[in-house]
């Protein structure tokens, strides 16, 4: 079984790199095997499966992964950490060191990766978890599943249902691909530097079928369902909670061209209009983006 990197170990790394945890940069190293292998199991990563880690950093996830037989993408935006991950799993699990490959890079910039990951396990930057959560989502449709660890309250938003206090356009957007559930909660103590906040586990599944696709819209002509781009119904999330506490009337009557016009599209999607769009689910969003595209 492989030994994984306690609060001495990661001490000792991060002196060896003259390195001193940036803010910026989201730094919290875990430093427990407990928590490590529960992440692990919990994330239901299965041996030879490919797994894209963002943010691995000194490498305490990074060897939970391996020691379950799967093979890694870690993206790594600090040049140090990068350069220093390779040969730390030389020292501590030396017989993994085929199935791990760093790239040094901005996660929100990656646009391919050297091998297909079904599934993405992270402990992800807190200032900038959801855009990454969102951006690897959209840009590599073979994650299949997955697990980050992030900020608690952004987990509990992540995973907010509907007409909940924490719904909001992170919740919307995130049901657009996956089947979204808050995981449990993580210590504060299982990191160093000790964070001042809380952390959460949330775990996905991508949806076999696109929300909307089991709907009954129709093109007008009897041609089947209108299925609108992701960026036309992700705009019509964007402008009803832009102004939360109006109705969706007004709220989307910018993006409809007047208020009339989303009076218009909002009864033929057979939703009031006084509605908030807090109250709908991502299905509904949809449903008001493809009746524009339709019209």
């Amino acid at each position: 079984m492989t030994q994984f990197l306690g609060p001495a170990a990661i001490r000792e790394l991060a002196a060896a790199l003259d390195l001193r945890p940036t803010k910026s940069l989201g730094q919290n190293f875990l430093h427990d095997s407990n928590t490590i292998r529960k992440i692990v199991r919990v994330a239901a990563v299965g041996p030879h499966e490919v797994v894209l880690e963002v943010g691995p950093g000194l490498g305490s996830l990074t060897l939970g992964l391996l020691d379950v037989g799967a093979r890694v993408v870690a993206v790594e935006v600090d040049a140090r950490l990068a350069e220093a991950l390779p040969e730390t799993i030389r020292r501590w699990a030396p017989d993994a060191t085929g199935r791990l490959v760093v790239l040094t890079a901005d996660a929100l910039q990656l646009s391919s990766l050297p091998e297909t990951p079904t599934a993405l396990v992270a402990n992800l930057p807190y200032n900038i978890s959801v855009p990454v959560l969102l951006t690897l989502l959209e840009r590599f449709p073979t994650l299949e599943h997955g697990l980050v660890l992030v900020q608690a309250e952004v987990a509990d938003r992540l995973a907010a249902a509907p007409g909940s206090p924490a719904y909001g356009v992170p919740s919307v957007k995130a049901a657009w691909y996956a089947d979204v559930r808050r995981a449990g909660p993580i210590s504060r103590q299982v990191f160093w530097p000790v964070p001042r906040v809380d952390s959460g586990l949330v775990s996905f599944r991508r949806w076999a079928k696109r929300p909307d696709e089991a709907g009954t819209r129709s093109d007008g002509g009897g041609q089947g369902p209108v299925l609108a781009p992701r960026a036309q119904v992700f705009a019509v999330i964007d402008a009803a909670f832009a102004s939360r506490r109006k109705g969706l009337r007004a709220a989307l009557s910018g993006w409809a061209g007047s208020a009339a016009n989303a009076e218009a599209i909002l009864r033929a999607a057979s939703i009031d209009p006084l509605t908030r769009g807090e109250q709908l689910g991502v299905e509904q969003f949809a449903r008001i983006a493809s009746l524009r595209s339709a019209r």
